[in-house]
């Protein structure tokens, strides 16, 4: 029996919750509901072909329907859909993509646990950290430092360490042990500071904060994304990674990079801490690594930890964290095949020469006049609106900028995020092609000048 859109939409009010949403609103709004996708398009139930400028959630890198990655998933499947990694259990593809890991993230990340997802690998970070430093005998070391308008997942630990609002509302989160310093941003850095003097002093509120908080010895980690995402796109100055890479050296802090989004091309190289030669201690990744197309995500620890917390406990005693699915085989399967498409498939190859075209066609916008600035990095980047060029100033709440966007996107048939502040992220897949990149840009300039021609909104720039 077949059932129409119109009765799949209504069972969606009525059941199925979807994720950072108002309850409310959805109920009124109802789902767009997607049947199809190729490369760069969606295609919803009612025909309209949408281009996908933030593949999916920042995640569905290759593109839509592969073929080999549909083959790779259907193989596992029929050979093995499922194998525990409990009680010493283990399946090849989850094996092999360990090993493969290990050789192509930075030098140092020797060991892998993997997870469903992002933010279960930042909260399985956070407990092996703290795992860690008891079993070294510093159980003082317990204070986690993120950045504001970062993004770690939204799980009972993560959301935390996530420095935005809304994922803090009614959650009594942050924790006591979870603690905040600011983005180093630099179009809403103070007038006249140059991107050196913003990267010191960056370090320096890093450094201040530690010792508010009693000093390096009870301080665990800091947690930070290449670039952030969620928080804006916010693309931090050259140097900025490395020099705070080397300040928790220093100061024995261990240093988690958040790949999660920027992972597996998306910023150009494999992974952002490539471009300045930064080896984390530790590296979550998700998103990029199985394109979408099978839930799983990751963590890389360094040798030391590991060893650390392997002496930490006698041998017949367990380390008490895992999850059902981790190294899920079909998951794994997937994720073998969508990284031979980065590499044997040439996809990373094209996100780096499109990562030129992309970037140029930000600065296209950038003389719009509702436009502050534009920034990115590889086929990652952003379009800040505001009231006022001058001042930066950014329009009233009250007009619900973000909200108009989205339903100008619709109209124009194009797909990006478009945050709170203003601020349009774009993503598009590795296998964008120069046409529909120039699309990409084409249509949100309609969406830019639509957005201008209503009244209040041209009232309100000045």
């Amino acid at each position: 029996m077949s059932i129409s859109s119109r009765t799949i939409q209504d069972i969606d009010r009525k059941h199925l919750i979807h994720p950072v949403t108002s309850f409310r609103a959805h109920e009124d709004r109802g789902p767009t509901l997607l049947k199809s996708g190729k490369g760069m398009w969606l295609t919803d139930v009612s025909g309209n072909e949408l281009l996908d400028a933030f593949s999916g959630l920042w995640c569905v890198n290759v593109g839509y329907g592969h073929e080999s990655i549909v083959d790779a998933a259907m193989n596992q499947m029929r050979k093995l859909p499922y194998a525990t990694g409990y009680f010493h259990f283990g399946s090849e593809p989850a094996t092999l993509l360990a090993e493969k890991l290990v050789s192509l993230t930075p030098d140092g990340l020797e060991h892998v646990f993997f997870t469903q997802g992002g933010s279960d690998a930042i909260d399985t970070a956070v407990r092996y950290i703290t795992y860690y430093f008891n079993a070294i005998c510093k159980p003082q070391k317990k204070q986690f430092i993120a950045l504001d308008r970062g993004y770690h997942g939204s799980s009972s630990l993560g959301s935390g360490l996530t420095g935005l609002a809304t994922f803090h509302r009614a959650f009594d989160v942050p924790k006591k042990w979870q603690h905040h310093i600011s983005t180093p941003y630099p179009y809403r850095s103070p007038d006249g500071m140059s991107n050196q003097d913003l990267v010191a002093a960056s370090v320096d509120e890093l450094k201040a904060k530690v010792q508010e908080l009693g000093g390096p010895e009870h301080v665990a980690a800091f947690f930070c994304e290449p670039i952030q995402g969620s928080g804006g796109v916010i693309v931090p100055p050259a140097g900025w990674l490395k020099a705070i890479r080397e300040a928790c050296r220093e100061m024995e802090i261990l240093f988690v990079a958040d790949e999660v989004i920027t992972g597996f091309g998306r910023t150009g190289p494999l992974f952002a801490c490539e471009s300045e030669g930064v080896s984390p201690d530790m590296m979550t990744l998700a998103k990029g690594l199985t394109a979408g197309y099978a839930p799983m995500g990751a963590l890389l620890i360094s040798d030391r930890i590991y060893q650390g917390m392997a002496d930490g406990a006698p041998p017949d005693v367990a380390i008490g964290h895992g999850f059902t699915y981790s190294g899920h085989p079909v998951s794994a399967a997937v994720a073998l095949e969508v990284i031979s498409l980065y590499f044997e498939g040439g996809l990373l190859a094209n996100g780096q020469n499109m990562g030129a075209v992309f970037l140029d066609g930000l600065k296209t916008l950038s003389d719009h006049p509702l436009v502050g600035d534009v920034r990115g990095r590889g086929m990652l980047g952003a379009i800040e609106l505001v009231a006022n060029k001058e001042s930066k100033a950014r329009f009233d709440p009250k007009l619900k900028v973000a909200d108009r966007l989205f339903d100008l996107a619709r109209k124009n048939q194009i797909i990006f995020r478009a945050f709170n502040d203003n601020i349009i992220g774009l993503a598009p897949a590795l296998c964008c092609d120069e046409n529909e990149m120039n699309m990409i840009f084409s249509r949100i300039k309609v969406i830019l000048d639509s957005l201008l021609d209503e009244p209040d909104i041209m009232c309100a720039v000045t």
